[in-house]
């Protein structure tokens, strides 16, 4: 029974995993409303680090038993940000790429590698 929720565990984090993805491909791509009761400036770069940091972070604890794999899957939660900002361009035209947004989009990635490696690094 408790291989059985473990397992369970397993794959509600892999299709938490892809959720994750897919839905910030998405939210990427869609037109967003415009203005709001208030606005702040940049404060979309704090949302793209906070949603890298969750795509990456899900992403690791998916395959946590596997700490070999962690570097890859950095790399891939980076060059998945990258692929996202060049598609606004070219697939869009009420969205833009934007180099800051690959920053913030990178630093979400970092943090999130820096928590994992905090919370299973070796004794």
């Amino acid at each position: 029974m408790l291989r059985r929720i473990k397992n369970l565990l397993k794959d509600s984090l892999l299709l938490i995993a892809i959720a994750i993805t897919i839905g910030l491909l998405g939210l990427s791509l869609i037109k967003m409303p415009e203005g709001g009761v208030f606005e702040i400036n940049n404060i979309d770069k704090a949302y793209h680090g906070f949603a890298y940091f969750s795509l990456t972070i899900i992403w690791l604890l998916t395959f946590h038993k596997t700490p070999q794999k962690k570097y890859l899957i950095f790399i891939c939660c980076i060059i998945f940000g990258i692929i996202i900002e060049v598609l606004q361009t070219i697939l869009t035209n009420y969205r833009t790429g934007d180099i800051m947004d690959i920053i913030s989009n990178s630093v979400g990635c970092l943090v999130a590698l820096f928590v994992f490696s905090l919370i299973f690094k070796k004794n």
